[in-house]
């Protein structure tokens, strides 16, 4: 399992966020249906037990963590089985847009099958085509601790060509997170009763139970300062564009409408608090963007452009700036008592 982003995701926001989503689909006999919605390709996953032949540590957290018993929970919890019933689903496992976002699936005997719940694959993207370049440290008795500097960087280059979504990449691993976290279907909201997405926030969530930052660190410690300094502001950055996107595709001012447009509020006043705390160029267009547009029905394509550009903005501030000067943010972060959940060291 890559390392998480702790040390270091249709309407007519369809084909604006197909490339953040790598979303596919998938049409195979006996379990799944063709329109069935999967983010990642069942031919390319590898399975968690792949990446767990080096990363055993994070394996291990991983296994304690919701992410992974929802594989079992979810199919026998009766809120699930409510939404289920009123989207006409028979099974959670079979035929689901549930597929999606609680579960990993892969090919198992030439059929796509759900193989786990949120994998390391879920995150850092389906491995099939970069595994093997991420883990070749240049020969049977190099490893990580004596790798040649420059076979590092073209091991890095080559894995992320091949779609590998390192803990580097700060906006993109996170678009993950919040492209399930925000529910962006109407549908599954409104007629289901699915909840308009979690109170996810990405400090507070990725410092606590889901935390396995146990590759560099034995004690699975918090990300640094700088590290959830730049996660808090990137996180509101995407908070507030995957909401922008979630009231353009909204149809009918009903529960996804409306929650959707106060999240997209919620996150514009956090923009606010961060752009007075600090002076960069690229937060103060995120949070123009993020005004440019009126949150109302049949606004489609000027808040997909204003999702665009709070995006745009975000991925040049992500690749940009490690934090290092947004301290003025330190008092908006989550604290430690606010983290959900517990890490896997502290238990």
């Amino acid at each position: 399992m890559v390392r998480s982003f702790v040390a270091g995701r249709m309407g007519r926001t369809l084909a604006a966020i197909a490339a953040i989503l790598a979303i596919m689909l998938v049409s195979a006999p006996g379990d799944l249906a063709a329109e069935v919605v999967l983010r990642l390709e069942p031919a390319k996953i590898v399975g968690p037990d792949a990446c767990g032949e080096c990363h055993t540590g994070s394996v291990k957290v991983w296994k304690g963590t919701h992410h992974s018993t929802t594989f079992k929970e979810l199919p026998r919890s009766k809120a699930a089985k409510k939404i289920a019933k009123a989207m006409g689903l028979k099974r959670i496992k079979a035929d689901s847009q549930c597929l999606t976002c609680h579960f990993t699936t892969a090919i198992r005997k030439n059929k796509a099958k759900p193989i786990a719940g949120i994998t390391c694959e879920s995150c850092h993207s389906a491995g099939a085509d970069w595994i093997k370049v991420h883990g070749d440290y240049g020969g049977k008795k190099v490893t990580r601790d004596n790798e040649d500097p420059a076979h590092k960087k073209e091991r890095h280059a080559k894995a992320d060509a091949a779609g590998m979504i390192r803990p580097a990449r700060l906006y993109d691993v996170v678009a993950n997170c919040y492209s399930c976290h925000t529910v962006p279907n109407e549908k599954l909201v409104n007629v289901g009763g699915h909840p308009a997405g979690s109170k996810f926030e990405l400090v507070a969530w990725s410092q606590g139970e889901v935390r396995h930052n146990v590759w560099y660190t034995k004690e699975n410690g918090e990300a640094s300062q700088d590290r959830k300094r730049i996660m808090y502001v990137i996180g509101q950055a995407l908070d507030l564009e995957f909401a922008l996107r979630g009231v353009a595709q909204a149809t009918k001012k009903a529960k996804y409408a409306k929650r959707m447009a106060k999240r997209a509020k919620k996150a514009k006043k956090a923009i606010a608090a961060i752009a007075a705390a600090v002076k960069v160029p690229e937060i103060d267009a995120i949070l123009a963007a993020g005004n440019s547009a009126k949150l109302k029905l049949n606004n489609g394509d000027a808040l997909t452009a204003a999702a665009d550009k709070v995006a745009a903005a975000a991925k040049k501030l992500a690749a940009n700036n490690d934090g290092s000067g947004l301290g003025g943010v330190d008092g908006l972060l989550p604290q430690a008592k606010d983290y959900k959940g517990t890490p896997a060291a502290a238990q």
